[in-house]
């Protein structure tokens, strides 16, 4: 019985995606039949291949890469020593610093985004990388904090003493010790924000106005407009934006669910 629930559910879930991919798979004349089909009756996967073609999409892509790329290295490289620090020092401010950090996590950046398109605004920085760079960084770096604190906290400090009588510093405790043994937190915080990063819509949608500085999210939608639409390339391109998410999550799936349960229990 739960099984069979588990599958409903599970192709509940995934019938949008089929039904996606149905429809990238359709010619053109046939996403205006009446009544609509979910089969095509012609298969047409040259749809990807035009997409793939356009060259649009491959700057639509490579802006999306460089923004996830580059956002999750700063998340990383920001929260691994702020994670660390309030692991394992009890310093005036600390829980007003862990309840900050909480809570910058609460806010949407739907909610920010007039003040944050205001404040590139002014410093010059609409149409560029480092908007959105920036503003995904600072959204994720709540959630990659309070992670690898968990899992820095979960480590006994009896490694870390062995590792100082050895003649390691502090920085050589956190590079050569703490962050191997905390791999799959570090996974885990990489995969969050490079997913969030890749999803991102409201702020790129306000921040990127020029068409080849636009990333997957915004830019696909060109494909559909008032005078234009393309369902057929709308959805081949939606298949190809969410490969690489999926790939990456099926290689490390098991680092992924280890570094959710890792420091849950000391």
């Amino acid at each position: 019985m739960l099984a069979a629930a588990g599958f409903a559910l599970a192709c509940g879930v995934l019938s949008p995606y089929a039904v996606m991919l149905l429809t990238a798979l359709k010619p053109d004349a046939e996403l205006r039949t009446t009544p609509p089909r979910v089969l095509p009756v012609a298969w047409h996967p040259g749809n990807f291949l035009d997409v793939l073609g356009d060259p649009a999409f491959a700057d639509w892509l490579r802006v999306s890469l460089v923004v996830a790329t580059a956002s999750t290295a700063i998340v990383v490289l920001a929260a691994a020593p702020a994670a660390y620090y309030t692991a394992r020092h009890r310093f005036p401010g600390r829980t007003a610093f862990l309840f900050v950090v909480l809570v910058t996590q609460m806010f949407s950046p739907t909610a920010l985004v007039v003040g944050l398109y205001r404040e590139f605004f002014e410093l010059d920085l609409i149409n560029t990388y480092a908007a959105l760079i920036l503003t995904n960084a600072a959204f994720n770096l709540a959630f990659a904090i309070w992670i690898l604190r968990a899992f820095f906290a979960s480590i006994p400090r009896e490694i870390e003493e062995a590792a100082a009588v050895d003649g390691c510093g502090r920085l050589g405790v956190l590079m050569r010790v703490i962050l191997p043994l905390s791999l799959p937190g570090l996974v885990t915080a990489v995969i969050f924000a490079f997913i969030a990063a890749w999803n991102e819509y409201i702020v790129a949608l306000t921040l990127m106005t020029a068409p080849e500085r636009k990333p997957l999210t915004v830019g696909i939608t060109s494909y559909v407009t008032a005078y234009v639409q393309h369902w057929n390339h709308l959805f081949a391109a939606s298949v190809l934006a969410i490969v690489p998410v999926v790939v990456l999550f099926a290689l490390i799936e098991r680092q992924l669910v280890g570094g959710l349960t890792a420091g849950s229990v000391k």
